[in-house]
């Protein structure tokens, strides 16, 4: 990204309580949970970050903000990418849905909801993509056991 790109990002994003860091050359913005959705219709209306490209749900597994997302946006015009990433609380793992912004955060959000246990307020259909619909678990928790569950899921007949 652009020095100047960088600082219009910066002046049209200053009203919020951001923190900004260089992954390796990309540009990255932490975002409080309860300013999401703001900031991303910010960042696709004015600074034509038109794909979200990819999202992911991690289980830090720390006590103050035990989860996180991490959106991966890309820049059309400006052949330019950024990281959005946002904290959530581990009593209470939701954040807004940003299908509204980018269609294609649909199924991401869906998968993190069926793995973390993120839920997405605002999703028009969230459930779960590869766990059956009334499995309570969240195998991608850190403090999921490795060898699963016994007897949370019927196995197959032999």
């Amino acid at each position: 990204m652009t020095e100047q790109r960088l600082n219009t990002l910066k002046e049209k994003l200053s009203n919020f309580n951001l923190q900004y860091t260089d992954v390796n050359g990309t540009p990255s913005i932490t975002i409080p949970n309860e300013n999401l959705l703001d900031v991303c219709n910010i960042l696709k209306q004015d600074l034509q970050f038109d794909q979200c490209r990819d999202a992911v749900g991690v289980d830090r597994f720390t006590k103050k903000n035990r989860f996180e997302i991490i959106y991966n946006l890309y820049s059309i015009p400006f052949k330019e990418r950024l990281f959005i990433r946002v904290e959530i609380d581990g009593k209470n793992p939701e954040s807004q849905s940003l299908t509204s912004v980018w269609a294609s955060t649909n199924w991401y959000e869906r998968e993190a909801y069926d793995m973390i246990g993120i839920k997405f307020t605002g999703h028009p259909d969230l459930r779960r993509v590869y766990m059956p619909e009334d499995y309570e678990y969240f195998p991608l928790r850190k403090d999921f056991p490795l060898m699963g569950i016994e007897g949370s899921i019927p196995l197959p007949n032999k």
